[in-house]
């Protein structure tokens, strides 16, 4: 086993003796048992598997538990996905270069991550953080990848938010073996657990001499770990299907009308159990032959009540998670224009905030990405921003025609392709294609115009230039018209 004496984990007494990665290990896997109870929960919501029938009566766990056990009336998959499908990277500008970056975007392609990112953002809101490790491959080329915060876990500095000390990563193979990676600023272990803790395999040098782990976190605060978006939702999605638990044993038991027969005598059997006297069905006819017999029905219930309830409910959560309303179905006409503008407002200004916190990950990715290439430039090009694409969703006659009024105030052509929704790579295409269409335009006029007209387009001639000149200045200014008038009238 080998094994190097390092810092002390973060919140230790300043005096403690060094650790060893054995020993960091220990320490990480507790930190990341605690982190696996909370997550869980959160999954389970998104993915529809809570407790559905958690304030349920007794009489629907009797009756229709088998029914509807795989039933879910769940919202929480809307909050998250209604979010994540707006969140897409087009690309990277690692400079002052308007163009996006070639070798960010090969890299980013190269790793899937067009597909990976979107799973590391739902994630990251689903269960409040997600993180990237960013290593290199036989060849030396970067190689990212997006992991889950049920498997990785990350230990700051001392009075830091932002600089990992230490990170690690727990897995299981097929064969129900498990296995642990460490990640320090100086070196890299793997090892696996033993009666007495973890113990190391192998230990490796850390060429990059940072930790390469990012984590990818949503909205976070200044003190306290990164909040899940379905913190707050939960427990409206509890009242909710509480709701509609009680709805649906209502359904059953009062919905229909209950008859009732006065005046009738009851029958019992041999063991002196009331017999039921009526078959009740749509096609009998009730009658008794006591003529003091009399039938009647109790009112169903109303079960419109439920309804408001669960629509009340549903609002909340909506208001709450900033999802348009129309995105719940609750009856009406989907709004469009600007009314759906208006409608969507919180729920893009919502995914432009995400950008902003994961937009800030996915640079120090890149950084860290362009550092494994040993490219100094683009690894402390700290001014590196995302391309992302428009979160709003608008109609395609709105949009041409906004980008039609920003033309006039002389925005550049690229500028207004990016705008329109068009990828870099499709740009690039463009600029090619423009130069295949010049080409050819030259081309054709070299073959059927003469050399002179080509010449007359080129060159003006300067005795017709003058000619016009010279109407031009016999034209009386425009706008006095009516002093003219009046001098010839003498006035």
């Amino acid at each position: 086993m080998t094994t190097a004496a390092l810092r002390v984990p973060s919140g230790e007494a300043g005096g403690s003796p060094p650790v060893s990665p054995a020993e960091w290990m220990d320490f990480l896997k507790g930190k990341l048992a605690l982190q696996q109870r909370k997550l869980g929960r959160f999954s389970s919501y998104y993915d529809g598997r809570h407790q559905k029938m958690l304030f349920a009566q007794s009489k629907y766990r009797s009756e229709f538990a088998d029914v509807f056990d795989r039933w879910s009336d769940n919202f929480c998959g809307l909050v998250i996905d209604s979010v994540n499908e707006r969140l897409a990277v087009e690309g990277f500008r690692m400079a002052d270069e308007p163009q996006a970056d070639r070798e960010a975007r090969r890299i980013w392609q190269k790793n899937f991550l067009d597909a990976e990112s979107a799973s590391g953002h739902l994630d990251a809101m689903v269960q409040g953080s997600a993180y990237v490790v960013v290593w290199a491959d036989g060849d030396g080329d970067p190689v990212i990848t997006v992991e889950s915060p049920e498997t990785v876990v990350v230990q700051f500095k001392p009075g830091s938010r932002r600089e990992v000390e230490a990170a690690a990563k727990f897995f299981v193979d097929d064969w129900g073996r498990e296995h642990c990676t460490l990640w320090l600023e100086d070196v890299v272990c793997t090892g696996g657990p033993s009666l007495l803790g973890y113990s190391i395999d192998k230990t490796e040098r850390n060429p990059l001499r940072v930790v390469p782990v990012v984590p990818l976190q949503n909205r976070t605060r200044l003190i306290g770990e990164p909040m899940s978006d379905l913190a707050p939702i939960i427990p409206l999605q509890d009242a909710i299907n509480k709701v509609t638990a009680d709805a649906l044993v209502a359904s059953e038991y009062a919905a229909w009308p209950q008859r009732y027969v006065t005046g009738l005598e009851i029958q019992e059997d041999e063991a002196g159990r009331p017999v039921e006297p009526f078959r009740v069905a749509v096609d009998k006819l009730l009658q008794a032959e006591d003529p003091s017999a009399s039938f009647g029905q109790f009112e169903a219930a109303d079960l419109s009540n439920y309804v408001d309830l669960v629509d009340m409910l549903t609002m909340h959560l909506a208001s709450l998670a900033r999802v348009p309303f129309h995105y719940l179905l609750k009856g009406g006409q989907v709004p469009s224009g600007d009314s759906i503008t208006s409608a969507e407002a919180g729920l893009v200004a919502k995914a432009r905030e995400r950008m902003l916190h994961f937009g800030e990950a996915w640079e120090k990715v890149l950084r860290l990405a362009f550092l494994v290439l040993k490219d100094r430039e683009r690894a402390e090009a700290f001014e590196a921003e995302v391309m992302w694409r428009d979160p709003e969703n608008r109609t395609e006659a709105q949009h041409v025609d906004s980008l039609l009024k920003l033309q006039q105030l002389n925005v550049p052509k690229q500028q207004l392709w990016l705008d329109a929704g068009y990828t870099p790579q499709q740009i690039e295409r463009f600029q090619d294609l423009l130069e295949e269409e010049a080409r050819a335009e030259m081309e054709r006029a070299d073959k059927y115009m003469s050399q002179a007209e080509m010449a007359s387009i080129a060159r003006p001639n300067p005795e017709v230039a003058g000619v016009e000149a010279k109407k031009a200045a016999a034209k009386p200014p425009r706008g006095n018209s009516g002093n003219a008038a009046r001098e010839k009238a003498g006035t």
